[in-house]
């Protein structure tokens, strides 16, 4: 009754016997020192962009980055950076693309012939697909991965948090009311797994008037200052809707991005994640 099935927190003294470690081993040429998941209760807000604007933000601190994109059945991070084409491999493992600036990226898309078709498999082909992208590729040197997730908190980001060994985790919301309350259940989520919360960031905030720069709160108010009070995390940083980011990222073109949303986020990260 009541059971989480995360027996390295549980004190009960049950019949189960306590499962070895799930984490999936990296393959014997990669080097990766630091993996953060970007998440969210749902689908929708953000997610994609947060990871590719940190991606690029730590990749101009001077760091090697990459990015896992685990969102099998919604892959868009290709998209975002205009990377394309076959994936290379030999016996050792695959070779990820890599971006204009050197940020390597693996996701599912890259193995398709048309990138318009659609990924219909099971949740354990998908599950399985993710653990590959970790163990079978070769992540050369990557001083911070992040791991693009899944929406919701089913089985393929369980699948993440158990297979991958996080450093931590970034929650994206938006404002809606309705969005607060399943941020918390992300939130929750990575209390019952032991995955720390680096902090919340709130993608379409507000959209700014071209003529006379009012901020115009398109979803009404802004929970996710109560949200990081409740659960003391910090507020990483509020994205609004940008016409001109939308149009980078649509071009492939990301990381000509020039704007100081996730700035603090990148601090933070850095300071908190050595």
């Amino acid at each position: 009754m009541g059971c989480t099935h995360d027996c390295s927190s549980c004190s009960s003294s049950c019949s189960s016997q306590k499962p070895e470690s799930l984490i999936e081993a990296l393959n014997e040429l990669s080097s990766v020192k630091h993996v953060i998941g970007v998440v969210s209760g749902k689908g929708g807000v953000g997610k994609s962009l947060v990871t590719s604007m940190m991606a690029v933000n730590m990749q101009r601190k001077g760091y090697k980055c990459a990015i896992l994109d685990a969102d099998i059945t919604g892959p868009s991070i290709p998209k975002a950076f205009g990377v394309k084409g076959n994936v290379d491999g030999d016996e050792h493992g695959l070779i990820p693309p890599h971006s204009t600036t050197g940020i390597d990226i693996m996701s599912v898309n890259l193995l398709m012939q048309d990138e318009t078709q659609p990924v219909v498999w099971r949740g354990p082909v998908i599950a399985g697909t993710v653990k590959q992208f970790w163990k079978d590729v070769i992540w050369n040197d990557v001083d911070y991965m992040f791991v693009d997730c899944p929406p919701g908190t089913g089985d393929v980001p369980l699948t993440v948090f158990q297979s991958i060994p996080l450093d931590g985790i970034i929650i994206v919301s938006s404002p809606q009311e309705l969005v607060a309350m399943i941020v918390e259940k992300a939130a929750n989520m990575a209390s019952m797994m032991n995955i720390p919360v680096l902090g919340l960031v709130e993608n379409m905030s507000y959209a700014k008037c071209p003529d006379c720069g009012k901020e115009i709160k398109i979803f009404g108010e802004s929970h996710i200052e109560k949200v990081a009070e409740k659960f003391e995390y910090d507020l990483l940083g509020r994205i609004p809707l940008d016409s001109k980011l939308a149009a980078l990222c649509d071009k492939g073109m990301i990381e000509l991005m020039e704007n100081d949303y996730l700035d603090r986020a990148a601090d933070i990260l850095e300071e908190k994640i050595k």
